[in-house]
């Protein structure tokens, strides 16, 4: 049976929240997650296993989304994203910063070789991890999509604004939680400075930074998730 196709829902909040109750895959889907890894991981010796969130409930309240995560590891991820068929009650939930200039030119990074997503084009993002949880138990989505960016880019919080509200992107495997993010300069100089950051990097996550202001510039490696994004982006700024 074919998976159910990308929806889109805008949001003005969204209340992330750790689970009262741990996260356990059974025996089968423990065994699963680590033959699936163990060949990732023969392919890309690269790849990395460490401690991640999972999106195990959430629920669309109109215009919010209420979600709540659990602990894992990174194997269960890829697990979840790639594994033969959809799991009947867990998601990868992520935040993705939508970086855009000041002129309206989104700025996005190819993934590097070395990556689990090697030849993407995606905004700076990552799975929520344990620095996301604050004592209260809030899982920080906005802080992670600032990191994230920080870490990938080098660019500062300081140096950018995040516009209200968020777009969820999901479907069968997935809720993606986009974040326009803006900045004071102009894209094609947010690119150079990215491009120079990279080369500073030991090993950094990208090899190509691109300046997208347009579907004439759409390219191989955007999955349906940033292309859906991307439409909806240009069509609000008609």
């Amino acid at each position: 049976m074919a998976e159910p196709v990308l929806g889109l829902t805008v949001l003005d909040h969204v209340e992330a929240r750790l689970a009262p109750d741990a996260l356990v895959f059974s025996s089968g889907e423990r065994a699963a997650i680590d033959a699936y890894f163990a060949a990732r991981k023969a392919a890309n010796p690269a790849l990395w296993n460490g401690r991640v969130l999972l999106l195990v409930g959430h629920r669309f309240e109109g215009r919010r989304l209420v979600a709540h995560f659990g602990e894992a590891d990174y194997a269960a991820l890829l697990w979840l994203l790639g594994g033969e068929r959809a799991h009947p009650r867990l998601r990868a939930g992520f935040a993705m910063g939508a970086l855009r200039g000041a002129d309206g030119g989104f700025v996005m990074i190819r993934m590097a070789a070395w990556t689990a997503n090697a030849g993407r084009i995606y905004f700076a993002a990552g799975t929520p991890d344990l620095s996301d949880i604050t004592p209260d138990g809030t899982v920080d989505l906005e802080g992670s999509v600032l990191r994230e960016i920080a870490e990938e880019t080098g660019l500062a919080a300081h140096e950018l604004t995040l516009a209200p509200g968020w777009t969820a992107l999901h479907d069968a495997r997935r809720v993606a939680l986009l974040r326009e993010v803006r900045a004071g300069e102009e894209a094609g100089a947010l690119a150079e400075r990215i491009r120079r950051f990279g080369a500073g990097e030991r090993r950094p996550e990208f090899d190509e930074v691109r300046v997208v202001r347009g579907p004439q510039d759409l390219a191989e490696g955007m999955s349906p998730l940033i292309r859906r994004y991307l439409a909806q982006a240009w069509h609000e700024s008609k």
